[in-house]
């Protein structure tokens, strides 16, 4: 192997391991890059936390929903016991009285607990953002220009 054929072995290993970061949105001549390839975004990641506290509020709203409905199946029971003494539906009807009752205390004590968790969510991805973009912005490129 020729001395010069192994110098350029060594260029090419020295150039494919740099220390230099890219990032895939941005070109390496300082500008940004397309998106490329299926992709239809526009290259911009954004993030906002509305979907986050919307998902929040509806599983409050189900929680109080669910507190609202088991009050009403309660009361739409009452007074039942008296009028189908007897009857054999009586039975199936309090089984299934039952059943809801239990079924919507799940499904509120799971909305209670989703709530704050989803709310924790739009602060932290908010306070992520927040961060990175004060970091983006302390990096003094030059050439790029920003806003393309």
């Amino acid at each position: 192997m020729a001395w010069d054929e192994w110098e350029q072995l060594k260029a090419q290993v020295v150039e494919r391991h740099t220390t230099d970061m890219h990032i895939n949105s941005a070109s390496v001549d300082g500008g940004y890059a397309r998106p490329s390839g299926g992709g239809s975004g526009t290259g911009t990641l954004k993030h906002r936390g509305g979907p986050w506290t919307k998902a929040a509020g509806t599983a409050d709203d189900l929680q109080t929903g669910t507190i609202t409905a088991k009050v009403e199946l309660r009361s739409a029971h009452d007074g039942i016991v008296g009028g189908l003494a007897g009857l054999s539906s009586l039975g199936a009807l309090t089984s299934v009285l039952t059943s809801w009752d239990e079924r919507l205390g799940r499904v509120r004590e799971e909305c209670s607990s989703l709530e704050p968790k989803l709310r924790q969510v739009a602060v932290d991805l908010a306070e992520v953002d927040a961060e990175v973009g004060d970091r983006a912005r302390a990096v003094a490129a030059s050439g790029s220009r920003r806003g393309e």
